[in-house]
């Protein structure tokens, strides 16, 4: 693999966690292990990459940006990386508040309300481990 590749496999892992990369990267078939590969240089071996802004900012415009196009499929996996990039839930608040402005309110509302139970699950999941 190239180099780009593995950097973005390296941070696709530090952002999103070994177990989602590795349900991922097991999921994998010959139909969709050409856009794996895309997706690990493009977003992450690129995009995620560049230190032209912090981890924490690139979260909430990814979130910002998910919510605005409605691509809400995707806000779980994001929120559960906050945990990693450091953006708080008052960052991601900021966010979706912009989302509501300027790209609507329904849209920032289902946003919210995925945060909201993805966050409530963490906090589920956080407790249970520290039994």
């Amino acid at each position: 693999m190239s180099e780009r590749y593995e950097r973005g496999m390296d941070v696709r892992r530090s952002v999103l966690g070994d177990d989602h990369v590795n349900r991922a990267e097991n999921g994998k078939t010959e139909l969709d292990g050409p856009f794996q590969t895309l997706i690990t240089e493009g977003a992450w071996g690129t995009v995620w990459s560049s230190d032209g802004i912090s981890a924490r900012e690139r979260s909430m415009l990814t979130l910002a940006l998910l919510a605005a196009l409605g691509n809400f499929e995707e806000i779980a996996m994001h929120i559960r990386a906050t945990a990693r990039t450091g953006a708080s839930k008052q960052d991601v608040l900021e966010a979706f508040q912009h989302v509501a402005i300027y790209a609507g309110v329904p849209r920032a509302n289902q946003a919210l309300k995925i945060a909201k139970e993805t966050y409530a699950e963490m906090e589920q999941s956080t407790r249970h481990a520290v039994r």
